[in-house]
């Protein structure tokens, strides 16, 4: 008799999510223009191809730059600078080498098809990562529970908005949880291949950001953790490389288990020296390491709720608890329940769940700069998977109101991620209006008060600049342009012609212009603009109404000539 298919592992439901994910993702790279770390890492990634060398953008591993710089070696994308020239600039460039390099490769070929090609393979590595999520879930907590962990996932406004972005956060997860699926699998079913696979998944995901090196303890616990979970398969046999669980003595158990991690640890490294085309110098990944935050300017401090400070221990949380939609915090919750529940799961399941995420998220919070909800994309997918948990017990082990929830929650789920279309990277959740002016909360959560919360990519990364270019040709300003811009790239190359605007500029009453201020911006002026006048009259930015606000990223104010140190409000509205 034939084995009856879970309906919740149909073909054409897990298609039909996937397809949403790619129409809303594939569009959206279309529009969307450079953000700010894309430039760099373009240029650096085709600078490897072009001349073999490993000067730019040392301060992130090679891998997801030449994954990205691989279409545009293959379309014939012109390299910007001669041999003569590259060898005159030496071994130890200027900084500013990587942003000039990478706007001269976008916008000396053809930017928009350099775009597109550039961020297609992300697009398929975030594909891969639903696939690992299904694939993984299914093994884990089943098929109800897999499905619900794609829902989570694609429907995820973060992963939507990163997922086609030529950056490390996507990447990152995508090989994380590649290298974290491969090690279950090994524990559970030991062999010499799947111990090569293991080390060669733990290069890829060392080859994609530094701070996966933080992985490699959770790794090693998981690893020792198995030599109390995993019984000897047969008496009086000894552990071996390939089985450090063989024996039943615990001392021969630990130490094949950290020879198994030294050997996947030599795998690794090959992998890694692959990525930099085996370099003469084996030590370029150490170099690298040396120069994380090189580029980071240690007076820019933090910002968060109104205040700012070098670093604010809670961001992260703070950041989960207002960018990741409430269902899927929720179903989170109720998953991380679930799995305790007396013969809910085994003991290095629940592990393998829960001690990644919670890695990141200590180390992120303690040695990270905050500068984005970004940094917590690794932890997401399983985060995602928990959330699957959930809803499979919401959905199995209750009744109608647990089933009606269930269903509540996905269908929330589905509408976070597709009412903010096409503006994800920007989305918050209903919280964040909820505690500041409930009355702004609409079907795009609460990203309406997003900059009264936090700055920088949690609300513009310098994305929309193709969208202001169409909404100032539609509404030509009839004043001075003032331009307040975010990113990396020449907002002259999409025909935009202002003053250029900061934040300093921002703390005195403004002059006479049409103002189109970054929401980034937006975010730090009214910050500090709030530390000197609170919230009152002196305050400006906090009291003036938007005129429009261009993919919820640009702020358009209207300041007449006639009303300069007055009540600015007026007339609001969206511009899509």
């Amino acid at each position: 008799m034939a084995r009856r298919r879970d309906p919740a592992s149909h073909p054409l439901l897990l298609g039909g999510l996937v397809l949403v994910f790619v129409l809303q993702a594939f569009t959206e790279s279309r529009l969307k223009t450079p953000v700010f770390d894309e430039p760099a890492h373009i240029g650096a990634g085709l600078s490897y191809f072009a001349t073999r060398e490993f000067r730019v953008n040392m301060q992130h591993p090679p891998l997801l730059k030449e994954i990205g710089a691989l279409p545009l070696v293959l379309i014939g994308t012109r390299f910007p600078i001669s041999q003569r020239d590259w060898a005159a600039i030496g071994d130890q460039p200027s900084p500013f080498l990587q942003w000039q390099l990478g706007h001269d490769v976008i916008f000396g070929n053809d930017p928009d098809r350099v775009m597109t090609w550039s961020r297609m393979p992300f697009i398929l590595m975030s594909i891969l990562l639903g696939a690992l999520l299904v694939a993984w879930g299914r093994r884990l907590l089943g098929a109800t529970a897999a499905t619900g962990a794609l829902l989570l996932y694609l429907f995820d406004p973060t992963i939507v908005a990163h997922g086609f972005l030529v950056a490390t956060d996507v990447g990152f997860a995508a090989f994380a949880v590649l290298f974290f699926f491969a090690l279950w699998h090994y524990l559970n079913h030991r062999s010499a291949k799947r111990l090569l696979l293991c080390g060669g998944a733990l290069g890829l995901v060392l080859a994609s950001k530094f701070s996966a090196v933080f992985l490699l303890p959770v790794a090693g616990l998981l690893l020792i953790g198995g030599t109390r979970w995993i019984p000897a398969a047969v008496p009086m046999r000894p552990s071996t490389l390939v089985d450090p669980y063989a024996s039943e003595n615990g001392g021969q158990r630990l130490v094949w288990c950290v020879y198994a991690l030294l050997a996947m640890g030599a795998v690794a490294a090959l992998v890694i020296w692959s990525t930099y085309f085996f370099a003469r110098d084996p030590f370029l990944y150490i170099k690298g390491m040396r120069l994380i935050n090189a580029d980071h300017d240690p007076s820019y401090w933090a910002y968060m709720g109104g205040r700012f400070k070098p670093r604010f221990l809670t961001y992260y949380l703070v950041a989960y608890l207002l960018k990741e939609p409430l269902p899927a915090i929720i179903l989170a919750v109720v998953g991380s329940w679930a799995l305790f529940r007396k013969g809910a799961s085994a003991t290095m399941d629940r592990a393998f769940l829960l001690l990644p995420p919670a890695c990141l998220f200590l180390v992120y919070s303690f040695y990270s700069h905050n500068l984005g909800f970004r940094y917590m994309i690794p932890a997401l997918p399983f985060l995602h998977l928990t959330g699957g948990a959930g809803l499979a017990f919401l959905l199995k082990e209750g009744g109608f109101a647990r089933r009606a929830a269930a269903t509540v929650l996905c269908l929330w789920t589905v509408l976070a991620g597709t009412a903010i279309y096409p503006d994800h990277l920007s989305y918050f959740n209903e919280t964040a209006c909820l505690l500041t002016d409930p009355g702004k909360i609409g079907l795009d959560g609460g990203t309406a008060c997003g900059p009264l919360w936090l700055d920088d990519s949690n609300v513009d990364w310098g994305q929309a600049m193709k969208q202001l270019q169409t909404w100032l040709r539609a509404h030509p300003p009839r004043q001075t342009l003032r331009l307040g811009y975010f990113g990396s790239i020449r907002p002259e190359n999409f025909g935009i012609e202002a003053i250029s605007v900061g934040v300093d500029d921002l703390q005195r009453p403004p002059s006479p212009g049409t103002y189109a201020l970054s929401a980034h911006i937006v975010a730090r002026a009214t910050g500090l603009l709030r530390q000197q006048y609170g919230d009152g009259p002196g305050n400006w930015l906090l009291h003036a109404r938007p005129a429009a606000i261009v993919g919820h990223a640009y702020y358009i104010y209207e300041i007449p000539e006639a009303r300069v140190g007055e009540d600015r409000a007026g007339p609001g509205g969206i511009a899509q």
